[in-house]
C-alpha cells in the first residue's frame, strides 16, 4: 500500500537570465520545501523572457540544483526553454532529481509571443513519483479544457502546473485550478511567480496553491517571492 506524497509549490526569486544564480536559489528552495515533490513557475530558471537562451539537461549550470534533489530525496519540476529537434525550441518542464535532468513535458498552448520563437509540444505527459502519477502543464494550458481532459485520461492522480501570471489575473488563474480539479476529480497544484520575472512583468500573481479533487482551496500563498506552500497527498 503507498503512503502519502508531500508537494510543495514554490514562488522562487528570480533574477532575469541568470540560470546559474537562479538554479542556487532553485536549490535554497528545494532544501527548505522538505517535500518528495517541488513545483517551480514557468521558466522559473530564467525568468519569464522570451530572449532568454536556451538551455540544455546537461548544462553544468543546474549542478547546485541537482546536490539539492540529491541530497533530500526530492524531485523538482522547473521551468526553462530548450532545444528540440531539427533546430527547433520549446518551453519546457525539466524534472530534477539525484539522477541528473530530463525534459519531462513541453508546453502545447502557446502565447501569440510565444509562439513567434518556439514551438508546441506533441502531446501531455506525466511524470510517476513513488507510484503517483503527476499529470503536467504549463501556464495557459491550464486554461485549455482539451488539455485537462486529455492529461486526465492518461491516469493521473494529480495535475501540476507552473505559470507566470500578471496580478490582475489571480482570480483568474485560481478558477482555472479550481476548475479543473471539480471537473476531474483530481488534485492541482499550482505553482506561479511572485514579484518581477522579466518580459514586462514588474508584478506576478504569486498565490500559489493546492487544491482538493471537487475544487476546495487546501492551501495558498501570498504574493510574496520566496514564498512556500505544502501539502499531502494521501
Amino acid at each position: 500500500m503507498r503512503g502519502s506524497l508531500g508537494i510543495a509549490v514554490a514562488q522562487p526569486v528570480c533574477v532575469s537570465h541568470d540560470v546559474a544564480g537562479n538554479a542556487v536559489r532553485h536549490a535554497e528552495t528545494v532544501r527548505a520545501a522538505g517535500a518528495r515533490v517541488v513545483v517551480f513557475p514557468e521558466l522559473s530558471l530564467t525568468g519569464y523572457e522570451l530572449e532568454a537562451a536556451a538551455i540544455t539537461p546537461d548544462d553544468p549550470r543546474l549542478a547546485p540544483l541537482v546536490e539539492a534533489c540529491a541530497g533530500t530525496g526530492s524531485l523538482a519540476l522547473v521551468g526553462a526553454p530548450i532545444r528540440g529537434d531539427a533546430g527547433r525550441e520549446h518551453i519546457a518542464m525539466l524534472a530534477v532529481d539525484a539522477a541528473g535532468v530530463s525534459v519531462a513535458y513541453r508546453k502545447m498552448w502557446l502565447g501569440t509571443a510565444e509562439a513567434e520563437r518556439f514551438t508546441p509540444g506533441d502531446g501531455p505527459a506525466v511524470v510517476t513519483v513513488d507510484g503517483r502519477r503527476l499529470g503536467l502543464a504549463i501556464c495557459k494550458d491550464t486554461g485549455v479544457p482539451q488539455h485537462a481532459a486529455d492529461t486526465v485520461a492518461l491516469g493521473v492522480d494529480a495535475y501540476v502546473a507552473g505559470t507566470v501570471k500578471l496580478a490582475e489575473e489571480a482570480d483568474l488563474q485560481a478558477e482555472r485550478a479550481r476548475r479543473i480539479a471539480a471537473d476531474h476529480g483530481v488534485r492541482v497544484a499550482v505553482a506561479s511567480f511572485a514579484g518581477p520575472t522579466g518580459g514586462g512583468f514588474e508584478q506576478t500573481a504569486g498565490r500559489s496553491g493546492v487544491w482538493a479533487p471537487g475544487g476546495a482551496l487546501v492551501a495558498q500563498a501570498g504574493t510574496e517571492p520566496g514564498a512556500i506552500i505544502r501539502a499531502t497527498l494521501p
